[in-house]
């Protein structure tokens, strides 16, 4: 009598001990997929904040490249006495200022593109410290169209971080 009574407890017992493992298996699937849809949600929420942010950020970047561009660079910074040596720490000041006035963008943009970046306005400072140390070059003046015969020459280093700029733009959206 008493093994029919442990066959009969272990008849009901064993189904509910399968049922309660199947449930919390599927109770747990499911709670896993809650959650990961919960964190693709908060991802997607984050990326249409972020968007116009990172926009902003390719945006100013683009006009901070335009500003140093030399052609541009040129004509709004202008020589005070004529002096090439004078000139050309204004232009490579004015250069810093507007890279000081903009590092925080770096926060919004690739790795790759800051590097970029970087690499073009070292470049342009290049160009214009290499001008002034010409020694044909006599006066501001001189040098304004050194350097401008150097960019005309080959591309500035702007043109190629502009592109770079609107590939990432361009893959980003």
């Amino acid at each position: 009598m008493k093994l029919d009574q442990i066959l009969e407890l272990l008849s009901f017992t064993i189904p509910a001990i399968v049922t309660g493992v199947v449930a919390y298996y599927f109770f747990l699937t499911h709670a896993k997929n809650e959650e990961v849809k919960m964190k693709l949600s908060m991802v997607k929420a984050n990326r249409k904040q972020a968007l116009p942010i990172r926009l902003q950020a390719y945006e100013r970047m683009t006009l901070f490249l335009e500003r140093i561009n030399p052609s541009n660079l040129l004509l709004r910074v202008t020589s005070v006495n004529n002096d090439k040596k004078a000139y050309s720490l204004s232009l490579i000041n004015t250069i810093e200022q507007e890279f000081e006035h903009n590092l925080t963008q770096q926060i919004y943009i690739s790795e790759k593109c800051w590097s970029v970046i970087v690499a073009s306005k070292n470049a342009t400072i290049h160009i214009i410290k290499q001008n002034s140390e010409n020694e044909s070059v006599q006066n501001a003046q001189e040098l304004r169209e050194a350097i401008l015969k150097t960019v005309l020459n080959s591309s500035s280093p702007s043109t190629a971080a502009l592109s770079f700029i609107k590939e990432e733009v361009r893959d980003f959206i």
